[in-house]
């Protein structure tokens, strides 16, 4: 496949000029899943914990476990770190692109939680795979991943569109989450031998730039996909969530289809 982007971004306008003048405008996203794809795509949040009573805002930056778990690698000689370990509950804000001057129709997605110390070490790959720069400093002894799952949310789609979430309406189905995450591997040593190419299209189709790569897939599950260049990660969303890699690879072709 040739992937020329600047092609792909040419012919995209063509398409949006040639539009017809009087088709309507795309339903709106069920909530929970546009939440979900705000906070998978999240490279930065504001994380509250709380001291003595006062709340305290700081800067995290999130990456997400399959099962929509937020991961973050937080040093135990940080502020927020230390309240942590005193009290767990907490709270993170990821906030969209607005839609024009006002901030006040960017999406954005609240969320509470637990936050506690996750040892697992593919937890933190994934967290480095998503923040690669991470990795001159996540072996340090004070560093550490911590695991936060959500236990409700409140997603506010632009101004005035609020839409309170709980658990059970954010968390994708565990079934879908254990076929995917058992045969990610396969998918991307696949995808990345043998379609190198596609990886390239479909990652300059999403973010209409002109970069050739070379883009890698480096993380998938049932909302979508992480491409890299070893320094930028691009987020790619499916159009739904998947069920199993059958679902995935259609959503696959889609995007390459899309992309051409």
């Amino acid at each position: 496949m040739d992937a020329d982007c600047g092609a792909l971004r040419m012919e995209g306008e063509r398409n949006m000029a040639t539009a017809p003048p009087d088709q309507p405008p795309p339903a709106p996203e069920p909530p929970a899943w546009a939440a979900r794809k705000l906070l998978r795509a999240a490279r930065s949040a504001a994380l509250a914990s709380v001291a003595g009573g006062q709340p305290f805002a700081s800067l995290v930056t999130p990456a997400c476990a399959a099962d929509l778990s937020v991961l973050l690698l937080l040093s135990s000689l940080s502020e927020h770190t230390r309240h942590l370990r005193a009290d767990g509950r907490c709270s993170l804000l990821v906030v969209g692109a607005p839609e024009g001057a006002n901030p006040q129709t960017a999406p954005r997605l609240t969320l509470t939680g637990t936050a506690e110390i996750d040892t697992d070490p593919a937890l933190k790959a994934r967290w480095l795979a998503v923040h690669p720069y991470g990795a001159l400093y996540a072996d340090f002894a004070d560093f550490a991943i911590w695991r936060i799952r959500p236990a409700q949310a409140l997603f506010v789609a632009g101004f005035a569109r609020a839409t309170r979430l709980r658990q059970a309406d954010l968390a994708p189905d565990p079934a879908a989450v254990a076929a995917i995450a058992n045969a990610a591997t396969d998918i991307m040593t696949h995808c990345n031998r043998d379609h190198p190419d596609a990886m390239v299209a479909i990652t300059c189709h999403a973010i209409s730039g002109s970069q050739r790569g070379p883009w890698q897939m480096i993380g998938v599950d049932v909302d979508g996909c992480d491409l890299s260049d070893g320094e930028l990660v691009v987020r790619v969303a499916w159009s739904a969530p998947v069920a199993d890699p059958g679902e995935l690879r259609a959503e696959l072709l889609r995007l390459v289809r899309a992309a051409g």
